[in-house]
């Protein structure tokens, strides 16, 4: 898509601007997600959803109908400066579960994220510049020809769309207090029938909290918090370590998630696998026959074995590999371009059910190691995204500080968002530029996620595992904080 805004003059500069669309909607997100947080303890998580899932479908439409870099700089920043619906899903999660079912609650987010990134890679590979991927079917559409990005960016919109339909008529306010005002009417009642009637009240809101989390349809009542915690206040020591990590695996996802394409995409001559786009999209989205059943079946399993951080530690270690690993498949990827190329090889190139066996031992082993090392890069991503997303939620004193944490841990997630493609543009047009040796050649950025992940983990030992147990499930009041280690 950056090629077509014909802004990089070099197409060794495409990964730069590349990340610079990717820079522009996490910047967005971290100038405005700890307020939507905030603004969700206080209102309600619905309303906060509603923006965010509108603010999508608009972004979408301007970035699918852009036909300069700016203007879709400009789209993918609204889009980020909208975002407030990624929060307000960690906190409404948390809010329906309870200790028996944490865990698959808080596995679907990470699930679903997984899907849909894999999803959205392989729309976008398969049904961007329609009108020349099928000229059979589109080649004749002008509006394609003006617009070829138009067509993923639509799909993505009726997603967005069922989904605000469905939150608006489907979806109830999760967020449920308890009113400690006595009732007007109540005032002139006995001591024994006012103690019965706080009771009955506390029946009846510990009953919709229930009938909340079984769907029902039952309308909650929205209170006023009486007093927000501040994030220094927040900020204990056990937090800040586990938000200290999570920036940093959050960053090595990040530079992992953003140099994969761009490193399929470059030619094998600068370090890279010279995948087209619909090769790419199909490597991406075979990754999905792990998501379902480790995100479902695998990891809460795991996570009521052993915990959160035992998971999260766990995914941190099994990351390094696939990113210390997958660069050295441009090497088999080269000397298989090289034999499909050949003059001689030419006939063989057209017709590939008549490769020699050498030829077709070299493809077959370059898709099985590039698939197993997508799917365990899978594996670790879940077992690391899903259990920070718990422990982040385990660690909120209570509930009514769940926003403010998840608001804090997502703006830490964005952060990363915004050093990561950086980062990742930087080094990788930096090690294609020059002949350096290795590490320093195209290795280096893969390097760099590896070493992050490694950090993390070792980082993640000093966390105390008090972790592991939801505080909010203690005491939804408003007492100071109890910090593990102190």
């Amino acid at each position: 898509m950056v090629e077509g805004f014909g802004i990089a003059k070099n197409p060794k500069d495409v990964a730069f601007y590349s990340s610079l669309l990717f820079t522009s909607s996490a910047l967005g997100q971290a100038l405005t997600i700890m307020y939507w947080g905030r603004l969700s303890d206080r209102i309600g998580r619905r309303p906060i959803l509603f923006i965010g899932l509108t603010g999508n479908l608009v972004s979408f439409l301007i970035f699918g109908l852009s036909k300069s870099f700016w203007v879709a700089l400009a789209a993918r920043s609204l889009n980020g400066l909208l975002s407030g619906n990624v929060v307000i899903i960690k906190s409404i999660l948390a809010e329906i579960s309870d200790d028996t079912n944490r865990a698959r609650m808080m596995a679907f987010l990470p699930l679903m994220w997984n899907v849909g990134s894999i999803a959205g890679a392989a729309v976008g590979g398969i049904f961007a510049d329609p009108a020349y991927q099928y000229p059979g079917l589109f080649g004749d559409i002008q509006f394609f020809q003006d617009y070829p990005y138009f067509l993923p960016c639509a799909i993505s919109c009726s997603v967005t769309f069922f989904s605000l339909i469905m939150a608006v008529f489907k979806l109830k306010e999760t967020l449920v207090r308890k009113n400690k005002g006595k009732p007007r009417q109540a005032q002139t009642q006995t001591p024994s029938a006012s103690s019965s009637a706080r009771s009955s009240s506390t029946a009846i809101a510990d009953e919709n909290t229930l009938l909340l989390a079984a769907g029902e349809d039952q309308e909650a009542q929205v209170f006023q918090n009486p007093k927000q915690r501040s994030l220094r206040e927040l900020m204990t020591p056990t937090v800040a370590r586990v938000m200290g990590t999570n920036i940093l695996i959050c960053l090595a996802m990040s530079v992992g998630d953003q140099i994969y394409p761009i490193f399929a995409a470059t030619s094998t001559d600068d370090g890279g696998l010279g995948f087209e786009a619909r090769s790419i999209g199909f490597s991406l989205s075979i990754a999905t026959i792990a998501v379902f059943y480790v995100q479902l079946f695998v990891y809460p399993r795991l996570e009521r074995k052993y915990g959160a951080l035992f998971c999260y530690q766990r995914g941190q270690m099994l990351m390094i590999i696939p990113y210390i690993a997958l660069p050295f498949l441009s090497i088999l990827s080269a000397h298989l371009e090289k034999s499909v190329t050949d003059p001689r090889f030419a006939m063989i190139a057209l017709l590939p059910d008549k490769w020699d066996r050498y030829t077709i031992a070299e493809y077959a082993a370059l898709w099985i190691m590039l698939v197993s090392l997508l799917l365990l890069l899978t594996v670790a991503k879940i077992l690391a995204a899903t259990s920070i997303n718990i422990l982040t939620v385990n660690i909120a004193p209570s509930q009514s500080d769940l926003g403010s944490m998840n608001g804090a841990q997502q703006m830490a997630m964005t952060v990363t968002r915004i050093i990561g493609p950086l980062i990742t543009g930087t080094v990788w047009t930096w090690s294609i530029k020059h002949s350096l040796p290795f590490p320093f050649n195209s290795h280096c950025v893969w390097t760099v996620a590896a070493a992050l992940a490694l950090t993390s983990y070792y980082s993640s030992r000093n966390i105390s595992q008090s972790v592991n147990t939801f505080a909010a499930g203690k005491d939804d009041g408003n007492d100071e904080p109890a910090d593990s280690d102190s």
